[in-house]
């Protein structure tokens, strides 16, 4: 099998958080026979994997550097704290970064958020990841401010979590080389986009075959002909032996 032969498949990288399985399922329903692989990759590296090849397109975090990447941003997320449960922070449904003025706040080496001035007080040292932050902040050492997806992620049953009002947002985007807008890409971008199977932009059913000329398109391509007993061209209401004209009454003899 050469190399043009060989059949088409996409790979589908994700940052920690991103759940892609609704827009999977639909990619599955429309190209049954192009397979999608998932590569789950961390924050950092999404954007080496896209350029090196390991995936044609990913889910990753903004900002994206434009100059060899394309990007489509699809949703901002809600920052939160995550806390223990017992923590004072729970008697309210929101707080400030002020509220975290007294806190020891985490700050992991893969933190995704972009802060001018984060909150709190630093801890001693930095954990690895956002896993080992949420084991330190069950253990009682701190908070940690992540988005909300994240703290799903590394949910735990005597973990919380409360919106931070004036945080930092995280969005989230589809990216993809921008010299690799292969006609998957394409594909992917028009099921994340919400576009019908049928858009302009998205892959088209194949058009049907061109009728020859001089042929009927409502009967196989042969044209009807006339019903047994009349003449192309005229009425089946004529009579078959009248001369023209309406036959008149008769006269009545004097």
């Amino acid at each position: 099998m050469t190399g043009s032969e060989v059949s088409p498949s996409f790979r589908l990288a994700y940052v920690p958080g991103v759940t892609p399985a609704k827009w999977v399922r639909i990619w599955n329903e429309r190209l049954p026979d192009v397979p999608l692989t998932l590569v789950a990759v961390s924050a950092a590296e999404a954007f080496d994997v896209l350029r090196g090849g390991g995936a044609d397109a990913g889910f990753v975090r903004l900002p994206v550097d434009r100059t060899d990447l394309s990007a489509i941003p699809l949703y901002t997320e809600t920052t939160v704290v995550m806390i223990p449960k017992d923590h004072v922070v729970t008697a309210a449904d929101e707080v400030s970064a002020e509220d975290l003025a007294d806190e020891i706040v985490l700050h992991p080496l893969d933190d995704t958020l972009d802060w001018e001035h984060r909150p709190g007080r630093p801890a001693n040292e930095r954990p690895a990841t956002t896993a080992d932050a949420v084991e330190l902040v069950a253990a009682g050492v701190g908070v940690l401010v992540v988005p909300q997806s994240l703290a799903r992620l590394h949910h735990r049953r005597d973990l919380t979590y409360r919106p931070v009002s004036d945080a930092p947002a995280s969005r989230i985007a589809l990216s993809w080389p921008q010299e690799e807008t292969t006609d998957l890409v394409e594909d992917f971008i028009g099921i994340v986009r919400g576009r019908t199977v049928n858009s302009s932009r998205g892959r088209r059913p194949s058009p049907a075959p061109a009728q020859p000329k001089g042929k009927h398109p409502d009967t196989g391509g042969a044209r009807r002909k006339p019903a047994a007993g009349t003449s192309a061209g005229k009425s089946p209401r004529s009579g078959a032996g009248a001369k023209g004209g309406k036959r008149g009454k008769p006269r009545r003899r004097s």
